[in-house]
């Protein structure tokens, strides 16, 4: 089970650009907002990220890097962090889910997960 001073709950909501993405060039952009709760009892800092992205063909693309947009958010207990970022796929429906590396003010390295969730153009799924 996990220890219940280093919870960090991640929530997403995803939309659909039509004005950045070229269907005739397979070329679908989506934006996606994520919440990082820290619903812990220890303050933590986010030091990476990483992202399996998968597009509806089965094609996995993984992004790994420092913080997320240029920030390594700091969260006190109770504390959230909202940011937004954006991906591309060749498909109109994939996913992603992934994780944040933490590292709590007590010293201890764990990881955030991020469920995953839907990428899809608006009624591409029936």
């Amino acid at each position: 089970m996990a220890d219940p001073r280093y919870q960090i709950d991640v929530s997403v909501e995803t939309r659909y650009l039509p004005e950045q993405s070229t269907p005739e060039q397979n070329r679908y952009a989506f934006a996606y907002t994520v919440t990082i709760h820290n619903a812990g009892s220890e303050a933590a800092k986010l030091l990476s990220r990483h992202w399996i992205i998968t597009d509806g063909d089965g094609r996995v693309q993984e992004v790994r890097g420092a913080g997320v947009v240029g920030q390594q958010p700091h969260l006190q207990p109770g504390e959230s962090h909202t940011y937004s970022s954006g991906t591309v796929m060749a498909t109109k429906v994939g996913n992603m889910h992934g994780s944040y590396q933490m590292l709590a003010d007590d010293g201890k390295r764990f990881d955030a997960t991020i469920a995953p969730f839907r990428l899809a153009v608006p009624g591409a799924l029936h």
